[in-house]
C-alpha cells in the first residue's frame, strides 16, 4: 500500500465515522462536527479523484464537499453546536 492509499482510507473513514455516528443518534446531520467530518473526508477524496481523473467519483465527492461547506457557511442552528 502507498501513502496515497492510506490517505484515501483516512478520508473514507472520516465520512463513515460521521455516518455511523449519525445513524447511532450520536451526531445530528446538521451539526458542525458532522459537517466538518464530511467536508474533510470528501475533500480528501475529491482531490484524489481529480488526481486520478476519476470523473464520476470527483462529481460525487466534490458535490459532497461543496454541500458540506455551504451548510457550514450557512450556519444552520444545529451547526452552531
Amino acid at each position: 500500500m502507498t501513502l496515497l492509499d492510506f490517505i484515501e482510507i483516512a478520508g473514507s473513514l472520516l465520512i463513515l465515522a460521521a455516518f455511523a455516528a449519525a445513524q447511532a443518534g450520536r451526531l445530528d446531520l446538521r451539526s458542525r462536527t458532522y459537517l466538518i467530518l464530511n467536508l474533510a473526508g470528501s475533500g480528501v477524496l475529491a482531490v484524489i479523484a481529480l488526481d486520478q481523473r476519476s470523473w464520476g467519483f470527483l462529481l460525487l465527492e466534490g458535490t459532497w464537499a461543496i454541500v458540506s461547506a455551504l451548510s457550514l457557511l450557512r450556519g444552520s442552528p444545529a451547526a452552531k453546536h
